[in-house]
């Protein structure tokens, strides 16, 4: 039989939180967001499931990516809407 989870996945959560930090303000647009380590510091998870958490980020449009200077806020405008990823 086949398990059925009844709460999202871990990455899911820490998407979830990040997005509402960004979507707030409490994260402004422009600003550095915690890199992999913190997040996964923070929230007690593997990096390979931060590495999934910043990826939803970039494909949801709520950061980008600068190599070898860390993520940061997207401008709003290329934000997908709420409850998209």
């Amino acid at each position: 039989m086949a398990k059925i989870e009844t709460e999202p996945p871990a990455w899911r959560q820490v998407y979830a939180e990040i997005s509402k930090r960004i979507r707030t303000g409490k994260i402004p647009v422009g600003e550095k967001i915690p890199s992999l380590v913190q997040l996964t510091a923070e929230f007690g998870i593997a990096s390979a499931t931060g590495m999934k958490v910043m990826r939803a980020l970039r494909e949801s449009g709520l950061i980008r990516t600068v190599p070898g200077r860390g993520s940061f806020v997207a401008d709003p405008e290329h934000w997908e809407p709420e409850g998209s990823a």
